[in-house]
């Protein structure tokens, strides 16, 4: 079964469990599958494979993050609450991240593949690296984990 399927199918879970908040996630997360779909100029009925449907939820747990920060910023702790809570059912669909501890031994590994050794290739350096751990390490953490190797 498909992850799109999957998670329509926990629409219904969470109807039966009176949970509110996960309804509420995972209804968003299927109408940005099919804006996605639309988008990508399919039908709407069609499904998105299991990658294009973790870069919808990537999407949509960046959104969160980024809302977190702006609510902070301004002082709505109450708000930060709600996109916090949102942001916990998000991450149950993605995979589990690398730590830091991981991403630099690929880094270190990958630095002496391309014989990178001055800081001002850091951004062609941050670039293959991400290519190499698309979806299985956080940006920010592949970022420092670079800039620390300089």
């Amino acid at each position: 079964m498909s992850l799109q399927t999957d998670i329509k199918g926990q629409i219904k879970e969470a109807m039966l469990a009176k949970d509110q908040l996960r309804l509420g996630v995972v209804r968003g997360l299927v109408a940005a599958f099919m804006n996605e779909l639309v988008a990508k100029q399919r039908k709407p009925t069609e499904e998105l494979s299991d990658d294009d449907v973790l870069s919808v939820i990537r999407r949509a747990v960046k959104q969160r993050k980024d809302s977190i920060e702006q609510f902070k910023a301004g002082g709505r702790q109450d708000l930060v609450d709600v996109e916090a809570s949102e942001l916990s059912v998000l991450e149950k669909y993605l995979p589990q991240m690398m730590s830091q501890d991981e991403i630099k031994k690929v880094a270190e590994a990958k630095k002496s593949e391309l014989g990178i050794t001055d800081k001002s290739k850091l951004g062609q350096f941050v670039g293959t690296l991400m290519k190499e751990l698309k979806g299985k390490a956080d940006g920010a953490d592949v970022k420092a984990v670079a800039e620390s190797l300089f």
